[in-house]
């Protein structure tokens, strides 16, 4: 599933394609699955709007569109496991998975393409994604999401109520450069601890974004470009292969049915 750097990296790409642009009509298939919203207000709230920008909330994609009637509308689409958008020509072949299809004035159509139907789409006239972003948090607010919690740390990072958009990969990422095992339970992680963990999100979230995110198996961005941070993982993905740091083979487990990638010895 696209984490925050992939689903940031496609955002900003579709901003500075369709910014600015029209959407003339909209289509959208008969599978069920894709459509949090009905299909009639989607197509209500879409149709004849300009779309002012493109941008993440969390691991949703989100267009805001030109007001009309002094009323807000918002597209937001959270592309699952296999979701993806395109911006395509008009006469270019339409993907056998493709549930939406949305005409735009500059002629090109923008689609929502999604093999295994994870993906969502819906309307909203002010989205919240709940939880904080992990790029704009400050360290108390970020001390205050693990207070009293027994949860092990990687679980309580995996939870959107918390912390929007950071997923299995960074989170992996950042417990290694903060040196905190998965496991710890989130309360007896001391203040120090936690406010290196920060950093190391943040650290970890910016170089994932500056290399266009990570391609595991089905992410492309905007452009259909791979990411590139899959290069730079310390631990995730690198079962029994020696830590970069200190060689000892890196270990696998299991938290609440999520793999999990650690340093036995640089990580405690």
């Amino acid at each position: 599933m696209p984490e925050l750097p992939e689903v940031e990296t496609i955002a900003r790409g579709l901003a500075k394609r369709v910014s600015g642009d029209v959407i003339e009509s909209v289509w959208l298939g008969e599978k069920p699955e894709p459509l949090k919203s009905p299909a009639r207000e989607i197509a209500a709230a879409l149709e004849h709007r300009r779309i002012q920008t493109v941008r993440r909330i969390g691991k949703h994609i989100v267009f805001d569109l030109q007001r009309s009637n002094h009323k807000p509308a918002q597209w937001i689409v959270h592309l699952g496991m296999t979701g993806r958008l395109q911006v395509s020509e008009s006469q270019s072949e339409i993907l056998k998975h493709t549930h939406a299809i949305l005409k735009l004035a500059s002629g090109r159509e923008l689609r929502f393409v999604d093999p295994r139907r994870f993906g969502r789409l819906s309307v909203s006239t002010e989205f919240d994604a709940g939880g904080i972003e992990p790029l704009e948090a400050d360290l108390n607010r970020f001390l205050g999401l693990f207070r009293g919690r027994k949860t092990p740390i990687k679980s309580a990072l995996l939870n959107q109520r918390l912390l929007r958009g950071v997923g299995n990969i960074y989170a992996d990422e950042s417990l290694f450069r903060a040196g905190i095992r998965p496991r710890r339970r989130a309360s007896t992680i001391t203040r120090d601890q936690l406010a290196k963990l920060l950093a190391a999100v943040k650290e970890v979230l910016n170089e994932a974004i500056a290399a266009g995110g990570s391609s595991i198996s089905d992410y492309v961005d905007a452009d259909g470009e791979e990411g590139f941070f899959q290069l730079q993982h310390r631990v995730y993905g690198r079962e029994a292969e020696p830590c970069l740091v200190c060689k000892t083979p890196i270990k696998r487990i299991v938290i609440a049915g999520r793999s999990s990638h650690y340093c036995p010895r640089c990580q405690r």
